[in-house]
């Protein structure tokens, strides 16, 4: 078997297999699995005819499979098709996949695999052990996906793209707020914007009206809103915003707010150490839309670095009595009052 490319993008694996383009032999790893799901089903719902796929798909799960197992069914010839496919689900939990007495008969099938089977690995949130030789074969002789986890600042960015992918243009307030509720988890994010873009037409703008309504984000009541008055040390507005999350604490819970705060303030941080002030130079530094360096700038000026050392400190002094330690009888709405006292009389 000729060597595979290793190492390429979701997208272009995607693009292969919508052109009827499929390999021996995926293998798919890493800590984000939204994109892992996504390649693996598109395999499985479209690789084969819907009546083919009785005799010739096979799904196993990680706990319930050994790689003798697996690769018995990957050397079966397909009945009446093409082609069959193979597909394990949680390869990660497989007990056997990674030991030694097993790598020479796995390396074997890998360089050499049935031309009609297509088989795939899901190897979720985490990756092989780049010292094994095993690894190396896996790169080689495999088209093989390694994906990460999104930092908070990219989030924003991917819903856009996955807005105009849809044929959606959404506002980048509309972005960051799917950012600031929904975080990093790009399964959620793709369900909920799929729930709201079913009730629209194509090419609808996307604003801060809409998630409010089909995603169920307060458009005045949100992280992303308390950021801005905090920012602009609006103490009635953050004061407001803070009640209603004590007023709505299962909509609303602690602990993603002070994550997006404390991503916030250090942003304030990174932008005071960054030798260039123009805005373009901190939309880079600080990792944000260039739509919203103005209101960063701005807050710089109310935060100087001194500042921001001590709110950093009662950030994670919350996300502590967030969780139980030194926290007496406080609720969570009490220590993020405190916690916005704090942030704005420091």
């Amino acid at each position: 078997m000729s060597k595979q490319k290793s190492d390429i993008s979701a997208d272009s694996i995607l693009r292969d297999l919508k052109q009827g383009k499929y390999a021996p032999v995926y293998f798919l790893q890493g800590e984000e699995p939204y994109y892992l799901d996504l390649i693996s089903d598109y395999i499985e719902k479209n690789c084969l005819q819907e009546h083919e796929k009785g005799f010739n798909q096979t799904v196993l799960y990680g706990k319930d499979a050994n790689v003798g197992t697996i690769l018995q069914y990957a050397r079966k010839f397909p009945m009446m098709a093409e082609r069959q496919v193979v597909i394990i689900k949680e390869a990660q939990e497989v007990g056997d996949l990674w030991k030694e007495q097993n790598e020479s008969i796995l390396e074997a099938y890998l360089k050499n695999p049935l031309p009609s089977t297509v088989l795939v690995f899901c190897h979720k949130y985490k990756t092989v052990d780049g010292r094994k030789k095993i690894s190396k074969i896996i790169g080689e002789y495999t088209v093989m996906l390694t994906t990460k986890k999104l930092y908070d600042n990219q989030v924003p960015a991917w819903v856009n793209e996955y807005f105009t992918q849809k044929g959606f243009k959404i506002t980048p307030k509309a972005a960051q707020m799917m950012a600031d509720y929904i975080g990093t988890d790009l399964s959620r994010q793709a369900n909920e914007s799929d729930k709201l873009l079913i009730n629209l037409k194509a090419n609808t703008a996307v604003d801060e009206a809409l998630i409010e309504k089909y995603v169920g984000i307060s458009k005045e009541y949100n992280v992303f809103e308390l950021q801005n008055a905090l920012g602009k040390k609006d103490i009635l507005k953050a004061n407001r915003i803070v009640q209603y999350f004590d007023s709505n604490p299962k909509t609303n819970p602690i602990i993603p707010i002070l994550g997006a705060l404390n991503s916030y303030f250090m942003k304030l941080l990174v932008g005071h150490a960054s030798p260039d002030k123009s805005d373009p130079a901190l939309a880079k530094h600080m990792g944000v839309s260039p739509f919203f360096v103005k209101d960063y700038t701005a807050a710089m000026k109310f935060y100087p670095p001194h500042h921001l050392i001590h709110i950093i400190h009662f950030l994670r002094e919350a996300d502590l009595r967030s969780k139980g330690i030194d926290s007496g009888e406080m609720t969570d709405g009490q220590i993020l009052k405190e916690l916005t006292y704090k942030i704005l009389h420091g």
